[in-house]
């Protein structure tokens, strides 16, 4: 198997000292991303796989402290090298408590850039053999996983029993909940994170089309097939294949997919060669595939194949203990996406959050943060939150609670919707305003 170069980010408004890190690293055959801001690397973090960030520290608007900080939640085996002009003890023992391999200063000679970079990366395959800090009770991601409710940590550890072997892992879960992330994690935190990962949602590749494209096919095997062309299993030879709503196959896909399962080899369409492949494959569905089995519209001999390993991704309402972690981890990235820099939330918006079903799953929650955070100014409040939610809250409780009390709600909002105007909220409630002080301090 060969593995490809290690991608690295450099991050530095100074544009002349980007173009000398990039000239150095070239030559020694890395790939290199450049970024001039934090938020430009963020953006990067989020659509490249980085092996490896080297930043500046001081920078405008959001400093390179912020994107370490970012980097630690949410890429934690990352390697991180600061090269900086402005060196202080200060900020030195500061970059080493944030997971900082090594520090260097400005101006610096080739041969100190290399060490620094052996020693980084050199730290990174040992951690990436070793056990992940507090797996079991993690308040920072696994991966992009987030969570210490007991069925996250139940997922977790079946990812730290499988991530070295090639077994064939299915995971269920509704849509939006993060089945994706659970592939991801199982391939980037095991000894096979630098070979290939291919993610392939069935559903979104027409019928007619998905058996071309997963294995390949030869010049003339069918109208427009001009050139031989490799599938997606040839591309994730040596890596993991992740094939998302796999219930969607048609059934020639699906002899075809149980070949490979059973032999290890790929026939491209329109050839009769077959060709050897060793990787690992992950299929996931929100489809009640035994169902589909006794309809006869998925094969039961591949859904045995396919379910050596199961993962049960648990919906969020059944992980409510989670959702301040994932709300944490949302206005993180878009605080630093449209507000440069951290966004705070109120406690009633929390809490409406909290109490809400999410049906559309963590995909949900993160649509209505990213929202929030656009409209609100550094604090989301429960009027930066759609309507639904609140109604929610508003008309559906866990409990039954005392009558005192919900009457001592809705006179409090009464007064905030009147200003706390007393005279005319004893109007609206039809009591007098001696009363509303005693309902008050009861």
């Amino acid at each position: 198997m060969q593995l490809r170069k290690e991608n690295i980010l450099i991050v530095d408004d100074d544009v002349n000292i980007l173009e000398l890190l990039q000239r150095h690293l070239q030559s020694w055959n890395y790939h290199v991303f450049k970024a001039v801001s934090v938020k430009e690397a963020v953006s990067i973090l989020r659509d490249s796989t980085i092996d490896l960030l080297i930043t500046d520290l001081k920078m405008p608007e959001l400093d390179g402290s912020e994107l370490i900080k970012f980097v630690s939640e949410h890429y934690p085996k990352m390697p991180k090298l600061v090269v900086t002009g402005y060196p202080s003890v200060q900020d030195s023992l500061a970059a080493i408590k944030s997971g900082v391999v090594d520090y260097l200063t400005k101006p610096f000679t080739k041969d100190e850039l290399k060490m620094a970079l052996d020693k980084c990366l050199v730290n990174s395959d040992s951690v990436a053999q070793s056990p992940t800090n507090s797996i079991i009770n993690n308040d920072k991601p696994y991966g992009e996983i987030i969570g210490h409710s007991d069925k996250i940590n139940t997922v977790i550890q079946i990812i730290e029993r499988v991530k070295n072997n090639k077994a064939t892992v299915f995971i269920k879960g509704e849509s939006g909940t993060g089945k994706e992330l659970v592939a991801r994690a199982i391939h980037y935190q095991g000894k096979f994170s630098r070979a290939p990962f291919i993610a392939v949602n069935c559903g979104g590749i027409p019928e007619n089309l998905l058996e071309a494209e997963l294995f390949g096919y030869i010049k003339g095997a069918f109208t427009g097939a001009e050139t031989n062309r490799e599938g997606f299993f040839q591309a994730a030879n040596g890596g993991t294949i992740f094939l998302d709503e796999i219930g969607n196959a048609s059934l020639t896909v699906q002899s075809r997919l149980l070949r490979v399962l059973q032999e290890k080899e790929v026939v491209k369409v329109g050839s009769t060669k077959a060709e050897k492949v060793d990787l690992r494959i992950i299929a996931a569905t929100n489809s009640d595939l035994r169902d589909m089995i006794k309809k006869q519209t998925f094969r039961e001999d591949l859904y045995y194949r396919l379910t050596v390993v199961e993962i049960d991704v648990a919906p969020l309402r059944a992980r409510k203990d989670d959702i301040k972690l994932l709300v944490d981890k949302f206005l993180f990235k878009y605080g630093v996406e449209y507000k440069d820099g951290y966004v705070k939330i109120t406690p009633e918006a929390l809490k409406i959050l909290e109490r809400y079903n999410w049906p559309g799953n963590i995909r949900e929650l993160e649509n209505i943060i990213q929202r929030a955070v656009i409209l609100s100014d550094k604090t989301v409040e429960v009027l930066h939150l759609p309507e639904h939610l609140k109604y929610t809250l508003q008309h559906a409780s866990d409990t039954l609670q005392p009558l005192k009390v919900i009457e001592k709600q809705y006179i409090e909002k009464v007064l905030r919707a009147t200003g706390n105007n007393k005279t005319k909220a004893a109007e609206i409630l039809q009591i007098d305003r001696k009363t509303i002080r005693q309902k008050l301090s009861d």
